[in-house]
């Protein structure tokens, strides 16, 4: 029998111990090569005191341990690919860092989102994101040593822990990096998910930890900065935690709590970038909004648009901008002078995404006033790529109840300085 076990040795060795002591009882499971799994128990046989034997009793728990064993899969791993959950994240996590400051040595922890994931699910279905987290689990294990940790954070990020790097931190940064760089070379393959091949890239942040005190909720803040980080410079790319990073996020914070008061109170204002053609022929102009903000004076839109899309901000805000520039053409409408020109204004995609755009587009020009024909609506390459027969449809609606046929190119509602050129008309 004992050919048969996992691991004979400890069988064998309490047999032989048992043999020198009879008078010992024992328990032990037996676990076989086939995947049987047995209960032992061995008492001495005793008469009148004496003992004259053993007696070896079997129980097959075969089942038993098999529930146990998923229970435990179930409470530490991910369900759809088999990765360590945030609970067994969190465990390794604490014990890496002990490792870390009894040795000496860094560790450092990657955090990984895959970009546009949600346009995928959008697209291709819910069936084939998940066929790309499984291809991206098995993938991140391929990357990293045996000794290293692979989790799913959740939803489409994933975290590697390094233990053991150097005890120098650029060296441990360096040794970190060279990771990185595999793992985004790695998840930049093209995928096939069930016939349809796609690609993905990562964006990656990474932070250190060593012989100073870090809890695990602060390392992995500290990742998230330097992901997000990674989708600030353009995506399919890495970067580091910088400590500085914390002041651009409470500033950031602070800028969110400014922007939400000075939608609610309308603290924006629209200038006007005149549109010519010919030998300076005015034919209409193209509305810029600013924010008239009430300690700083005039705010770009370069510096709070970004942060309006983020928050949901921008569906107000735009729909401000849309209501304020038809009222506008209204008045143009009522002077000769500027009954013809025309007036453009860009819409975000989250704008465009709603249900209902096209009405509130109709609704604005019946409560203004303004002449459908003489309002423009610009739309991003980048919206029409992620939903192209949307915007066509929206737009054509648009088209059969006056509006001007609008013209999709790259947007111009972000500018960083207000053109030489420009001016503000109206009121």
């Amino acid at each position: 029998m004992a050919e048969q076990l996992v691991d004979p040795a400890p069988f064998l060795k309490k047999v032989h111990e048992l043999h020198a002591h009879p008078d010992l009882s024992s328990f032990d499971i037996l676990r076989f090569k086939d995947g049987l799994v047995l209960e032992q128990h061995s008492h001495p046989q005793r008469l009148d005191e004496q003992i004259v034997g053993r007696v070896w009793s079997f129980r097959d728990v075969t089942e038993r341990e098999r529930t146990h064993a998923e229970i435990h899969r179930l409470a530490f791993h991910d369900a759809l690919t088999m990765l360590p959950n945030r609970r067994l994240l969190t465990d390794r996590l604490e014990h890496a860092l002990a490792a870390g400051a009894r040795s000496g040595h860094f560790g450092a922890v990657l955090l990984i989102d895959l970009d546009n994931f949600k346009t995928l699910n959008d697209t291709l279905g819910h069936d084939k994101g998940d066929l790309l987290l499984q291809q991206v689990a098995t993938r991140l294990v391929t990357c990293v040593r045996a000794g290293d940790t692979v989790a799913r954070l959740g939803g489409d990020e994933f975290v590697v822990i390094l233990e053991g790097l150097s005890e120098n931190p650029v060296e441990a940064a360096t040794q970190a990096e060279t990771v990185g760089e595999k793992v985004l070379a790695t998840l930049n393959q093209p995928y096939l998910l069930a016939g349809h091949e796609n690609r993905s890239t990562p964006s990656m942040g990474i932070t250190l930890f060593g012989s100073h005190k870090t809890s695990i909720e602060e390392l992995l803040k500290q990742a998230d900065l330097a992901m997000y980080q990674s989708k600030t410079a353009g995506r399919n790319t890495l970067r580091f935690f910088d400590p500085k990073m914390q002041a651009i996020v409470a500033d950031r914070a602070a800028l969110e709590v400014e922007l939400r008061a000075a939608v609610k109170q309308q603290q924006f204002i629209l200038y006007y970038q005149p549109q010519a053609v010919g030998a300076g022929r005015l034919t209409g102009a193209e509305a810029l909004v600013r924010w008239q903000h009430p300690q700083r004076g005039v705010v770009f839109p370069g510096e709070f648009i970004s942060l309006a899309e983020e928050t949901g901000l921008i569906l107000p805000l735009g729909l401000w901008v849309l209501e304020t520039a038809c009222a506008q053409l209204a008045q143009w409408a009522g002077q000769p002078t500027t009954a013809h020109l025309s007036l453009a204004v860009n819409v975000s995609a989250n704008q465009l995404h709603q249900a209902d755009f096209v009405d509130q587009v109709l609704t604005v020009l019946a409560r203004t006033g303004a002449r459908p024909q003489r309002l423009k609506l610009e739309l991003t390459e980048s919206l029409l790529v992620s939903n192209v027969e949307n915007t066509i449809a929206k737009m054509a609606a648009l088209k059969a109840h006056g509006v001007a046929s609008p013209w999709m190119t790259l947007a111009r509602a972000i500018r960083r300085s207000l053109p030489s050129n420009a001016c503000r008309w109206g009121n």
